[in-house]
């Protein structure tokens, strides 16, 4: 522990008397998420329904990030990927993914802050909030990415209760227990209950390098000293494939300004009741702004 405190400080030092005022860097992400333990709901569906399921999930699951920083502040956003020519589906699939986004991710670590644009069915929302600290745990383990020399990390992240993805799990899990009829058998409810049980923590591993003394990462990650290069939670893996350092062209890095000031708590739950309605809408045979659904019709 004594050997990486002595080469983070030196790495500081030589930082310092290196770097202009105008440092700025750039670090390129790419992500991953497991998808092969997807739970369906014991929604019975095909074997060919559920490998073109799973490869689209893989396929969205699959995503490149930027990370544009300087010594206090970050802008974090998705690189724009071209539409595959004859993946329209018909116009499936455009709810989720087309009718709400997020933006471009300002963090300012001397704020201790961050602003998001985000549009959710045409109307842009502005959130605002605090950033949250992980109280990370330092290990002496140590592994090269790319050039750079990076160090262990570990945190205990607990589940907040007001995201958006945890709040449709919960409703998820509310329907699958109501669906638990009395011709299920004691096992079969025992089963579906324990695939409920609500997750309240997951470990976060990630690897920093001091050799960038910035204390940023990629998304929500940030706190420690020097840039993530390298986040494990949960399923998702996000990995740093390239940086660039005082490149020639400077890009501006400045909070968002577009929108409807709400907090994340607000915007979570907003996000959740459209989503309720418009699955409610298509389970009443209305999938359409113009209702032009064939169900129910002789």
């Amino acid at each position: 522990m004594k050997k990486i405190l002595l080469f983070i400080v030196t790495c500081l030092l030589h930082f310092s008397s290196t770097q202009a005022q105008d440092f700025q860097g750039k670090a390129i992400y790419h992500s991953k998420t497991s998808v092969a333990d997807f739970n369906f709901g014991g929604r019975e569906i095909s074997e060919e329904q559920k490998k073109r399921f799973m490869a689209r999930m893989k396929e969205q699951s699959e995503k490149t990030f930027i990370l544009t920083f300087d010594k206090t502040a970050a802008i974090y956003e998705e690189e724009e990927k071209l539409e595959t020519p004859g993946r329209d589906n018909g116009g499936r699939g455009r709810f989720r993914f087309g009718d709400f986004s997020g933006g471009k991710l300002y963090k300012n670590i001397k704020d201790q802050d961050y602003a998001k644009e985000s549009e959710m069915f045409g109307k842009v929302f502005l959130i605002k909030d605090d950033l949250k600290q992980l109280n990370w745990t330092m290990g002496s383990e140590t592994k090269k990415i790319g050039n750079y020399m990076c160090y262990k990390a570990t945190a205990i992240q607990a589940i907040d209760s007001t995201d958006f993805e945890t709040l449709r799990r919960k409703r998820d899990q509310e329907r699958r227990k109501e669906n638990a009829t009395k011709k299920d058998t004691t096992q079969n409810k025992t089963r579906i209950f324990k695939e409920t049980e609500a997750v309240k923590e997951i470990e976060i591993t990630a690897w920093f390098t001091p050799e960038i003394p910035v204390s940023q990462g990629p998304g929500e990650y940030w706190g420690l000293p020097g840039l993530i290069l390298e986040v494990n939670a949960g399923n998702t893996v996000l990995l740093c494939t390239k940086i660039v350092l005082n490149a020639d062209e400077k890009v501006e890095i400045k909070a968002p300004t577009k929108g409807k000031v709400i907090s994340q708590q607000e915007y979570n739950e907003t996000l959740l009741a459209k989503m309720e309605e418009m699955s409610e809408r298509f389970r009443g045979g209305n999938r359409g702004p113009g209702g032009n659904s064939n169900r129910g019709r002789n």
